[in-house]
């Protein structure tokens, strides 16, 4: 792809992201997040509340609680709390007591994915979900959180004796609740999330060996299958780590064919890994541009806007439906990436993104984001019901904030102590 039409003009010269208006606008949007899902998530019987488009709990009464959205509510009051939101640090311990006492199995060990007041209604043990553990107790770290250090420890040692394959260097997928394996499938999504998990909690505890788990699995899932792939991320396997291109399963968080979200997630956190590991992995910004490029080449769609959520092998839509997450983790990316790179191409693709997801994704009659689209970015819900969470929306608005130095919860600390390591 020619770069050259993506020039900008010396009367525009200079990056959105260091101009005053569009820091505060970007502040603005993430208190306005805030304001949206903190107060009436907040389930009185512990856990989260899962929110309709109107901000209001889907099933107020015997509500499933589902383990990431536990830990991404924790994750992201810890951002609250950091940026100096009051209210946040009551929202962290809410969450954090209800993962310990609720989601974590004290019998057979582990974190079940979902509750409701009666107990477990699914009692698996999801890679996915302990990813999301390990995020969140790394985040509470940061601010002192007196569970963090115990959930930092039990979910290490559940992801290094039950999950993690040494032999390849990336996790099993799902136990049943006494650990049987249920299936031999293994897949990138929860790899994906742990590499996230496992940097947080690097920079939470200093433990290089987080780190070292973290460049394990982006060396197998990037490195050694989406380069030869010409940097579309295979998304199933087979239990050898072969590729399994006809795997059909859950939409949500399985679904079929190649994922351009997840490439442009996996290009954020890739040169995030490559900034923490003091720069020794030059493929890793190589990759990183290469994502980031063939999701934009692949996945937009030129006639109406926004990504196609899922695409076939011969890079056709399957999924024409436009989520809000995937905008998201695009802005993210563009905004990372464009901080150590400053070729106009991705301040391009920075400033399309935003007018995409202010005049079509942010909901500004109700609050949050729009989950679902459809092609012709009409809201629609065969996905989605309400409003997800806050996670994806809110690093969108907070990571351009900050230097890329690491996670967003790292460089806001540094913004006000100084650098951690």
């Amino acid at each position: 792809m020619s770069d050259a039409k993506f020039t900008l003009p010396s009367t525009n010269a200079g990056t959105w992201q260091s101009r005053p208006f569009h820091r505060q606008y970007l502040m603005r949007q993430a208190n306005q997040l805030f304001d949206f899902f903190e107060g009436a998530s907040i389930n009185p019987k512990g856990g989260f509340f899962e929110l309709s488009d109107e901000g209001a709990p889907l099933s107020p009464d015997n509500a499933i609680r589902q383990i990431h959205v536990t830990t991404r509510m924790i994750h992201c009051a810890v951002v609250g709390s950091l940026l100096g939101r009051p209210g946040s640090n009551e929202i962290i311990d809410h969450g954090m007591r209800y993962l310990w006492e609720k989601h974590r199995d004290a019998r057979n060990g582990g974190y079940v994915w979902s509750l409701d007041d009666h107990g477990y209604q699914d009692d698996s043990k999801q890679a996915y979900g302990h990813a999301f553990v390990l995020l969140a107790g790394s985040s509470a770290k940061l601010v002192g959180h007196p569970l963090a250090d115990q959930v930092i420890a039990d979910v290490t040692e559940v992801i290094e004796t039950r999950f993690w394959d040494d032999k390849v260097g990336a996790v099993r997928e799902e136990f049943s609740n006494s650990w049987g394996e249920i299936s031999t499938y293994r897949g990138q999504n929860s790899n994906m999330h742990l590499t996230e998990a496992l940097m947080a909690a690097y920079e939470a505890t200093g433990k290089s060996a987080y780190l070292k788990k973290a460049s394990r699995i982006a060396d197998l899932i990037i490195n050694r299958n989406a380069a030869r792939l010409d940097y579309r991320v295979a998304e199933h396997f087979h239990e050898d780590w072969s590729l399994d291109k006809d795997y059909l399963g859950s939409e949500m968080f399985r679904p079929s064919g190649t994922t351009p979200g997840h490439a442009l997630e996996w290009s954020r956190l890739l040169f995030q890994l490559f900034v923490l590991s003091r720069k020794e992995h030059a493929w890793m910004t190589e990759s990183a541009r290469g994502l980031f490029r063939n999701a934009i080449d692949l996945g937009w769609d030129k006639a109406h806007g926004g990504f196609f959520y899922t695409l076939d092998w011969n890079n056709q839509p399957i999924m024409r439906e436009k989520l809000w997450w995937p905008v998201a983790e695009a802005i993210g990316a563009a905004a990372f990436i464009g901080f150590h790179d400053n070729n106009p191409y991705f301040q391009h693709w920075y400033r399309t993104l935003w007018d995409f997801a202010e005049n079509h994704v942010i909901d500004h009659a109700r609050g949050g984001w729009l989950s679902e689209l459809t092609e012709d970015l009409t809201p629609t819900s065969r996905l989605f019901s309400g409003k997800p969470d806050i996670y994806h929306a809110l690093q969108a608005c907070l990571i351009p904030l900050y230097p890329a130095t690491g996670s967003l919860t790292k460089a806001i600390i540094e913004a006000d102590h100084g650098p951690t390591h």
